[in-house]
């Protein structure tokens, strides 16, 4: 397992960053299932019981004419990490990072229980999701299946609003 501690002193995340965030630490997932492939050739993966979740709802939601598409779940500390540092390579401010993805090691993505969702006609992972019978459909049906969403605007982690990022629990 990661240090930690170590990771963010080497992406120099300031040790009181956290503070005043309400984040999670979250769990390293279990056993992982795939329920979909990313545009890159690679699995996206799952927690069984949230794949199992994953697939009913979609089922539900194309008998009622909506499409969803997974687009990213389970990433581990090492990816998230990786993921901060090519921002930070293309000269993003880490403030600016931190506001739009967790920081390594507080991510749902490593449950393996979070998903981003999109549908056809909308840009993956932008706000314009909200807007889409998707959101539309998840927001009257997904805690049904155990879904929710996990960043809402004005949400108490600091996260930026993201209406595609789900989490089953």
């Amino acid at each position: 397992m990661t240090d930690i501690a170590r990771l963010h002193r080497e992406l120099g995340i300031p040790a009181d960053f956290l503070s005043g965030r309400q984040p999670v630490r979250e769990p390293c997932a279990g056993d992982l299932i795939q329920i979909g492939t990313k545009e890159d050739g690679h699995p996206i993966l799952l927690e069984q019981s949230a794949a199992e979740s994953w697939i009913a709802m979609c089922n539900a939601a194309e008998r009622d004419g909506v499409l969803l598409e997974p687009v990213s779940g389970f990433r581990s500390v090492e990816y998230q990490a990786g993921l901060l540092r090519s921002k930070l390579e293309e000269g993003q401010p880490l403030d600016d990072i931190l506001q739009v993805m967790a920081v390594p090691g507080y991510s749902e993505h490593h449950t393996g229980c979070a998903i981003d969702i999109n549908t056809p006609g909308c840009e993956a992972c932008e706000e314009e999701f909200e807007d889409s019978a998707a959101f539309a459909w998840l927001s009257k049906h997904a805690g049904a299946f155990g879904f929710t969403l996990s960043y809402p605007k004005n949400n108490p982690r600091g996260v930026i609003y993201e209406p595609w990022h789900w989490c089953y629990s």
